[in-house]
């Protein structure tokens, strides 16, 4: 396997776009996220996308086949929501392990069709319980979980994307710093518990409005600030805003990142029917507009794109010089 930090010292790497709006193509029904497997399940399964890692394997494998045709370098698993958490939406806690290992093998299955050398990133999503904010505007001291459950379920999910064969591993859609943390402690645990060489990890937030911050209050370089001690691959921001919004943020990252710098973001802003309208084109102008700047390492898309959206991102920034890795002077105040 080559070593991806050689190929992001040579040129700025592809990642792929979004995982939903492609399953949204196939317009599956009930009885196809069910598969034979699950046809007796006692509640509705229909939009567990995750699920399709085990009851459509060949469609999920598909999707990153085309991703990786169009020209993705990483291409993430389809493990979102692969944590017991999140799988509780279905009462599908006792599936999270196994299908993070199944995700795995879907993605390495589809480099093994495309015969291209490409890395599998271990999607590791945000949760939909949050460790800084309160659910109920009544009490804002409540707690939908505690720090040690959202650790617990992460280092349940890095068992089975290990396990399952990737290459990396991808913290991503950040909008509470504190279930990022909980997930690179997660991560540095399950490594020290067995043994096993570290995989690099790569961390990716997201600014959720015009004022730079996320969602539960950080500027971008509080959030920095916060993960750094990870030591990441790369650290960068995907979804919630299009290229043209989320331009100055990268802009800003670039210049405090010590690491390297991603960006994927949607295919614009959703329309008012929650649908994504810019072209493949313009991304691809945003993006590569992005690079000559030597804003980015790594870039892709979220949201509303597609394998046409990276294919023109993918040749837009062909043969642009990646952004170098700067000196940071450490100060004391």
């Amino acid at each position: 396997m080559a070593d991806i930090r050689k190929e992001l010292e040579k040129r700025i790497l592809i990642i792929d776009g979004a995982m939903g709006t492609m399953i949204q193509r196939y317009k599956l029904a009930e009885a196809d996220y069910r598969g034979e497997r699950f046809k007796d399940w006692h509640c509705d399964v229909k939009g567990n996308n995750d699920l399709l890692n085990i009851t459509q394997p060949q469609i999920i494998t598909e999707i990153h086949k085309q991703y990786l045709d169009a020209g993705a370098d990483i291409i993430e698993t389809n493990t979102f929501s692969s944590t017991v958490i999140a799988m509780a939406d279905y009462e599908m806690q006792s599936l999270a392990y196994e299908l993070n290992v199944a995700a795995a093998t879907c993605a390495k299955e589809a480099i093994r069709q495309s015969g291209k050398t490409a890395w599998v990133a271990g999607a590791i999503g945000p949760l939909n319980k949050t460790l800084s904010l309160s659910p109920d505007v009544n009490n804002p001291g409540f707690r939908a979980v505690t720090f040690d459950e959202v650790v617990a379920a992460y280092y349940e999910q890095v068992q089975g994307l290990v396990d399952g064969g990737v290459d990396l591993l991808l913290i991503e859609t950040i909008f509470d710093t504190l279930n990022a943390k909980a997930a690179i402690y997660a991560i540095k645990k399950y490594f020290r518990d067995t043994k096993k060489e570290s995989l690099p990890v790569m961390i990716s937030g997201t600014i959720t409005d015009a004022s730079g911050r996320t969602l539960s209050g950080q500027t971008l370089e509080a959030f920095y600030t916060s993960v750094m001690h990870a030591k990441p691959l790369s650290i960068g921001l995907n979804c919630a805003l299009g290229a043209k919004e989320m331009r100055p943020h990268i802009e800003e990252l670039s210049q405090i990142s010590s690491c390297y710098v991603s960006a994927y973001p949607n295919a614009g802003l959703p329309n008012a029917m929650g649908e994504y309208d810019e072209h493949p084109e313009d991304t691809g102008h945003y993006l590569e507009e992005w690079a000559k700047e030597g804003f980015v390492n790594i870039v892709g898309g979220c949201c509303g794109t597609t394998p046409d959206h990276i294919k023109h991102i993918a040749e837009h920034v062909k043969g642009l010089i990646p952004r170098p890795l700067p000196i940071i002077e450490k100060e004391l105040v």
